[in-house]
């Protein structure tokens, strides 16, 4: 494997991508190692969000004990709350929450487009949801406050459209994700930080094999595959998966955005996607349902008011090495906070050991076996 690295000479940076060198395969299921500037990681690989530059309810050291490789936060919140400013003063996300694992800034807009903003060609207009001031984002913009906030890799902005949406909006969204990229890699100047570039074109598959083929032409570092698991049903979303991956390069990360239940995960590896973020598990968590591999369980359920079972008995977390269902159900019933947190640590923690389980399965061949079982429950 090749290490990341970079050197400057006469005001000229040498970008150096990020290099995934690929290990093992099973059909288009790969496992392999990452490299970035800063550090590597292994595929397949699940990262938790830290919206607001914390995982609800947890810390960097909490990010450590679940065996976390990179920590996503987001560029809208982080940007009107402390401020861009404020946490390159810090020396950027990772040293500002005092986590030492990689960082993945998102571009912001996804939660951007969910506000009904103004787009034009240019960019993007929109409010603060904290206090109504008004801001305008640019590809260029997005690329400096992303730089400002210092994540080991950085998301252009593109336009994430809703589904289902009529095919002119989705082409729409296809023609200015392509040209915003192209606008944001010519912007980006930080060669120790990685740039994604992201794949639009909803559930059409020409539309997705089309903004592929245009995102890859810019050479990123890595690739985004974004506007899914927002509306569609699962059976919708794989054939899109599959036309973007298709042309996507074999040495590159392939990113598949916002994506988390089980079934899903386990698809997208099978059609050779190598990490994922979702907000799905701590949210859970602090509504009281947990991730098992029975399924999912509700804490607040009557049965298990005199359970000394833990949540699941084949999870490795330390709730369920020291907590009881009873336990948790008292919590959850009393409303005390350290209920959503203990139910969040194993929500992730069972994630992040079951995408670990992928990899593993992939490098001895059992992924096949591996996969079954987890659709046979989770389909």
């Amino acid at each position: 494997m090749t290490p990341c690295s970079w050197t400057a000479t006469a005001n000229v940076s040498i970008v150096f991508p990020v290099n995934l060198d690929v290990l093992a395969t099973s059909g288009s299921a790969r496992a392999g190692i990452a490299t970035t500037a800063r550090g590597t990681y292994t595929t397949p690989t699940f990262m938790p969000v830290g919206t607001r530059g914390a995982v609800k309810y947890l810390d960097a050291h909490d990010y450590r004990d679940l065996g976390a490789q990179i920590v996503l936060g987001n560029t809208y919140h982080l940007m009107l709350r402390p401020g861009a400013d404020v946490i390159e003063h810090f020396g950027g996300l990772g040293k500002f929450a005092a986590w030492d694992g990689l960082t993945l800034t998102d571009s912001g807009g996804f939660q951007v487009f969910s506000l009904d903003p103004k787009v034009d060609d240019d960019g993007v207009t929109f409010r603060s949801v904290y206090d109504g001031s008004q801001h305008r984002f640019t590809p260029e913009i997005a690329v400096r406050v992303q730089e400002q906030l210092g994540a080991d890799i950085q998301m252009v902005l593109d336009v994430c459209p809703p589904l289902p949406s009529p095919p002119e909006v989705i082409r729409e969204a296809v023609e200015r994700t392509s040209d915003w990229a192209g606008r944001a890699r010519a912007a980006h100047k930080r060669p120790d930080q990685s740039l994604f570039g992201i794949v639009q074109g909803g559930i059409s598959t020409s539309m997705r094999a089309e903004s592929a083929q245009r995102t890859v032409s810019l050479n990123f570092d890595g690739y985004g595959i974004g506007g899914l698991s927002v509306g569609e049903s699962r059976e919708e979303m794989l054939p899109a998966i599959e036309a973007a991956v298709a042309e996507l390069p074999a040495n590159r990360p392939r990113y598949l955005m916002g994506v988390g239940d089980p079934a899903s995960l386990v698809e997208a590896v099978a059609r050779g996607v190598d990490q994922f973020d979702c907000v799905m598990q701590t949210r859970l968590g602090r509504h009281g349902t947990a991730l098992t591999s029975a399924g999912r369980w509700q804490v607040k359920a009557s049965a298990n008011a005199l359970s000394d079972d833990p949540i699941d008995p084949l999870c490795a977390c330390q709730v369920c090495a020291t907590h009881s269902r009873g336990y948790l159900r008292h919590l959850f019933q009393s409303k005390e906070p350290t209920a959503s947190r203990l139910l969040s640590i194993h929500n992730l923690k069972w994630t992040i050991d079951l995408v670990d389980s992928m990899r593993v399965a992939i490098l001895d061949g059992s992924f096949e076996r591996l996969r079954a079982s987890i659709l046979d429950v989770w389909v």
